[in-house]
């Protein structure tokens, strides 16, 4: 039986490049997604066309008891979880003074808690199979801050640090546990800022140049590979030397 990758929020954008990467390396590929059926399946599709395999899942990651069903799914249907990618999450910005207790709730359940919820539930798999490797999608604004953005910047920061604490914990089982953590990636989600905003963070690029979603897909699938057998608790930036830590 082949390895069998679980990516979050895989119907679009970092994590749909995400999927079809992991698709072309061999993987079956669980595209797990919140509301829209019809992209998840056309991620689905377009890795089967190229010769691979996959599943649309739905499952709100927020929710443990969904999260719980859908890994007992995957491991019932495919045998093992051998690569997850936490890579789903929302925005939901504004100014802190102005910051709705909803709006903070909202980022930091999606987020925070979605990755804990995963996490923690691929855990007792990945450890009765003595292997396994976590990778979480972090962000720049996790390690920079940023304005407008203070639940989003706090459960970006709260990734990075639950993966130094969950790879110590998960070392001695044979698994590794790293985030990426994007700059200025072109997607669905950039499209709507404005030129002049654009401008303003092309400034701050020593590349001078935007990332687009592949470049985190090579990375994801590096950190997945033998490769990097011995890198764990690391947050890798990828962001044309707009952060260097």
């Amino acid at each position: 039986m082949g390895s069998i990758a679980l990516v979050t929020g895989a119907s679009r954008g970092i994590g749909r490049s995400i999927a079809l990467k992991l698709g072309k390396e061999g993987y079956t590929v669980i595209v797990n997604y919140s509301g829209s059926k019809d992209r998840a399946e056309a991620v689905v599709s377009e890795i089967e066309e190229a010769g691979g395999s996959a599943e649309a899942v739905q499952c709100q990651v927020q929710n443990f008891d969904e999260v719980k069903a859908m890994v007992k799914h995957i491991t019932d249907t495919h045998g093992s979880i051998d690569l997850v990618v936490n890579n789903a999450g929302v925005t939901k910005d504004n100014l802190l003074m102005r910051m709705k207790e909803a709006e903070w709730d909202q980022v930091v359940d999606v987020n925070l808690k979605g990755t804990f919820n995963v996490i923690q539930n691929v855990a007792r798999p990945m450890i009765r199979q003595k292997g396994g490797r976590i990778i979480n999608i972090s962000s720049i604004v996790g390690s920079l801050g940023n304005a407008g953005q203070t639940n989003y910047v706090a459960s970006k920061a709260g990734i990075d640090g639950m993966t130094k604490s969950v790879a110590r914990e998960l070392a001695p089982k044979g698994i590794t546990v790293n985030a990426v953590a994007p700059g200025f990636i072109e997607s669905d989600m950039t499209d709507v800022l404005s030129d002049d905003v654009k401008s303003q963070m092309l400034a701050q690029i020593p590349l001078n140049h935007f990332g687009n979603t592949d470049d985190i897909a090579e990375t994801v699938a590096f950190l997945a590979s033998g490769s990097a057998r011995y890198i764990t608790g690391q947050t890798i930036h990828v962001n044309g030397g707009m952060y260097m830590g």
